[in-house]
């Protein structure tokens, strides 16, 4: 059984995911530990589940509004009853702008904050709590709280459920895939669950950073490590990018042993290839097209055209020199690992005769390219905004990555090995930057850059060849 295979085992049965359902609804909608959970994608997973199982919208519109009910009216008298102790929980004692945003939202609004936070971003989970602080009226509370989830329910349910719904009837997908795209779908969020959790948790305040930072100081050689990895502008180091830099070079360097002792494709690129081979879509093979184009070097370079230039002009040396690093790194590395490797391609077009397989280019320099730019913008965001950034770079990485298997040219564990290829060069690059003070690159003109970087790839797809 393949990795993806375990993973479609653990689709729960329509019982269990109801109860998940609820059980997310209420922990999104919960004080403080919504603040860390990524409620939106952990609905919209479950939801699409429960479509493509047929369960009744009315029953699971139901389970998720009782949740939601049951989650702000905990988080309602937690600041009732807390009021006074509030601001030490963590993660409140590590990020008190949230209480203060949190306040200025119920002040602005008054009584119909309750109602208006129920669908607003990172105060969502606070604003029940500091209706409680503020000493709300309980009954005018659960009126405001039975009317929001009236409407949030569907708001929230109903797009992953039509999606679960209707993707076998409108793509007409063979029961096979649907296995591999159900078992990819939850391993992508359960990654996002752990990735999310511990980034909260290597901050100062957090269970990781606190523990690691007590065993570094049981002895004198952990003490002088601890203050090696810091950075010599900051006593305490930055342990999410060691972290990450850690766990991905062992992940990679396990994957490629098991890569180089197979002696070709494993079972599961063979099984994988041979069903999408298998498959008759004419769009596959034209979106796997363009983004093939978007993602090669060519494709990078015109995309990434216009930051560069911007930040020329805003003489952003540094962040222009470390954006450069990343991309000369990855280019480097996957030539080299190419090279060692040698592992044949599934099919090898005229352009890319000359080209090896594993790991993936496309996958790994994508991973960096934007990866580097996720953290980039996570840093002039704030605590509860910054998990935007990783999540529209996660729906750009994973299409751009899976369009390898739709042509053809690479097997899956190419694609595995290319990202965690790529998370190595990005925390390498995470850590260079954060060894000194840096200057903001705020204000930045987005939309114009954005449009610009769409324009340029659009040509590239449309009048340019492959390279």
């Amino acid at each position: 059984m393949n990795i993806l295979d375990a993973f479609y085992q653990l689709t729960p049965s329509p019982g269990l995911l109801l109860l998940i359902i609820g059980a997310i609804a209420l922990v999104e909608s919960l004080a403080l530990v919504g603040l860390l959970v990524p409620g939106v994608v952990l609905i919209t997973a479950s939801a699409s589940l429960a479509g493509h199982q047929d369960l009744a919208p009315a029953t699971v519109i139901l389970v998720a509004f009782l949740g939601a009910i049951i989650g702000d009216g905990l988080s309602f008298w937690l600041g009732y009853t807390q009021r006074e102790n509030v601001n030490r929980l963590w993660p409140l004692s590590r990020y008190p702008e949230w209480i203060d945003h949190g306040e200025r939202f119920f002040q602005r609004y008054g009584t119909f904050s309750v109602f208006l936070g129920r669908f607003v971003g990172p105060v969502r989970p606070v604003i029940p709590m500091i209706a409680g602080m503020l000493q709300m009226s309980p009954r005018t509370f659960t009126l405001a709280n039975l009317l929001s989830a009236i409407l949030w329910a569907p708001a929230y349910v109903l797009p992953g459920y039509l999606l679960g719904r209707t993707w076998q009837e409108r793509l007409d997908l063979p029961k096979a895939l649907e296995h591999w795209l159900i078992g990819l779908g939850v391993m992508i969020v359960i990654l996002a669950v752990i990735f999310s959790w511990l980034r909260h948790q290597t901050h100062r305040s957090g269970l990781v950073y606190r523990g690691l930072s007590w065993l570094a100081r049981q002895h004198p050689q952990g003490r002088r490590l601890w203050r090696l990895l810091s950075s010599p502008h900051d006593k305490d180091p930055p342990l999410a990018s060691w972290l990450l830099l850690l766990f991905s070079l062992m992940a990679l360097s396990a994957w490629t042993l098991v890569i180089i002792h197979h002696h070709g494709p494993l079972a599961m690129d063979q099984r994988l290839h041979d069903l999408l081979a298998s498959l008759a879509f004419p769009w596959m093979g034209v979106l796997g097209q363009g983004l093939a184009k978007a993602g090669d070097w060519l494709g990078i370079v015109v995309l990434a055209l216009p930051w560069g230039i911007w930040l020329l002009s805003r003489r952003q040396m540094a962040a222009l020199g470390h954006l450069t690093g990343g991309l000369v790194g990855i280019a480097f590395l996957n030539t080299l690992g190419k090279a060692v490797i040698g592992r044949e391609r599934p099919h090898a077009p005229d352009y890319l005769a000359d080209s090896l397989a594993y790991p993936s280019a496309h996958t790994s320099t994508a991973v960096v390219v934007f990866g580097m730019a996720a953290a980039f913008i996570a840093r002039e965001l704030s605590p509860g905004h910054r998990f935007w950034a990783y999540w529209g770079g996660i729906a750009i990485i994973v299409p751009m990555a899976l369009s390898r298997l739709m042509i053809g040219v690479h097997w899956l564990s190419d694609l595995i090995g290319g990202a965690l290829l790529g998370l190595i060069v990005c925390a390498l690059v995470q850590l260079a930057w954060q060894r000194r003070p840096r200057r903001s690159l705020t204000p930045c003109p987005w939309p114009l850059l954005v449009i610009a970087s769409l324009t340029l790839i659009s040509i590239r797809i449309v009048w340019l060849p492959p390279v």
